[in-house]
């Protein structure tokens, strides 16, 4: 069983390093292809519409079919097309590969979440999704940062053939390691989007899109918050991203617990709090070159413990097609990857600074708050109606 959590934690460190080293080996991929850095910068947006498309498209295709077979499957797109990445000879094809690369993200994901709950003892489901949910942590700390050493001392390329390599070992694991299981849905492909009927589904992914973003408005600007606010050498940004990656690490676990002692909505709540107030704390913080990156440290901490809380509520409210609302997740995820680094780059262009970006992540961590609140207000209604109906026929 830990081995299968392994196989599940593998793939998500190779998603985990394909989609974030593409942003630190960004100028070397544009001075390869004789193009722009804003041009390069739709690599990352190729990628994450694939991200986009992929995760209910594939999910639902692969409904039918056992769950071992189909994460099998998506590891092996994911491996074929990250490889052939590396050998890309223009702007052109490297965007098309990289949105193919995307696809199976969501999916692999999704899938791998509830599958990660099966796997684990009775109450420890968000564990099991939190160790699937390591990769990709581990992938900040570790291998982010590799691979954008060996792309900018060597070649771009080799940073995506490291990303083939772990997923040949990402599929080897899910070949051996992987128990046999059933299909991931009993209901037809039509039919499992009767879930976009439920208010409740859209508003966690809503959810997860501005909550989330409000990371990604910190975390996009992370270098030259620490260069030119905090007064740091460019070397530093690496050391910071490592910091980052470490508190994700730890957070994603704690996230966890949260969720295990607390439940989900409450522990994204208690996140989403926190969060606010350590992005507000770092824009008066950030000036300083150690408190940066002692914040740096804690903002990455808080941020990643509403991983798994949100990824369990989700499946929750996916009943009967947990899969796809798994993978719905994912999606979210990326968009919210976009709007946060968007939304935060406006007051930058006006003028305003890095640590604008912070307000603005704190200001989407908010919007998260009451969002959260909204859900809890929705189930707390629903819970009252039901024991009304029930005492009627008592």
């Amino acid at each position: 069983m830990n081995k299968s959590l392994l196989s599940l934690a593998i793939g998500g460190f190779g998603i985990g390093l394909t989609e974030f080293v593409i942003m630190g080996i960004l100028p070397d991929v544009a001075s390869a292809f004789s193009i722009s850095i804003p041009q390069a910068g739709h690599f990352i947006s190729a990628y994450a519409l694939g991200v986009v498309v992929g995760a209910p498209l594939l999910t639902g295709l692969g409904s039918k079919w056992p769950a071992h077979k189909v994460l099998l499957g998506l590891m092996l797109w994911f491996t074929v097309f990250n490889t052939l990445s590396a050998f890309a000879t223009g702007y052109a094809s490297f965007l098309v590969l990289r949105f193919l690369s995307g696809l199976p993200h969501g999916a692999f994901f999704g899938i791998g979440a509830v599958v990660a709950g099966k796997l684990s003892k009775p109450g420890k489901e968000a564990q099991g999704i939190a160790i699937m949910f390591s990769g990709l942590t581990i992938a900040n700390l570790l291998g982010v940062p590799l691979g954008t050493y060996l792309g900018k001392h060597f070649n771009w390329n080799i940073s995506f053939l490291m990303v083939g390599v772990v997923g040949i070992l990402a599929v080897t694991g899910v070949k051996l390691w992987m128990p046999a299981l059933k299909q991931s849905s009993e209901n037809s492909f039509i039919s499992e989007f009767k879930i976009f009927k439920r208010v409740e589904l859209w508003l966690i992914i809503l959810l997860t899109t501005i909550g989330t973003g409000g990371f990604f408005a910190w975390y996009s600007y992370i270098a030259p918050l620490i260069t030119e606010v905090a007064g740091h050498p460019d070397q530093m940004v690496s050391l910071a991203m490592i910091l980052a990656g470490l508190g994700m690490v730890i957070g994603n676990f704690i996230g966890a617990k949260m969720s295990e002692k607390f439940g989900p909505m409450q522990a994204i709540i208690i996140t989403l709090i926190l969060m606010v107030s350590a992005l507000a704390l770092n824009t008066y913080l950030a000036h300083d070159k150690i408190l940066v990156l002692v914040m740096t440290f804690l903002i990455g901490t808080i941020t990643f413990c509403i991983s798994t809380p949100i990824q369990v509520a989700i499946i929750r409210a996916s009943k009967g097609s947990e899969t796809l609302g798994s993978s719905l997740n994912q999606s979210a995820f990326n968009i919210g990857n976009a709007s946060g680094a968007y939304f935060a780059g406006l007051p930058i262009a006006m003028g305003f600074g890095y640590t604008a970006a912070d307000w603005v992540g704190a200001a989407m961590a908010g919007t998260g708050i009451i969002i959260t609140l909204i859900i809890m207000a929705l189930r707390q209604k629903q819970t009252k109606r039901k024991k009304t109906v029930e005492a009627c026929y008592s």
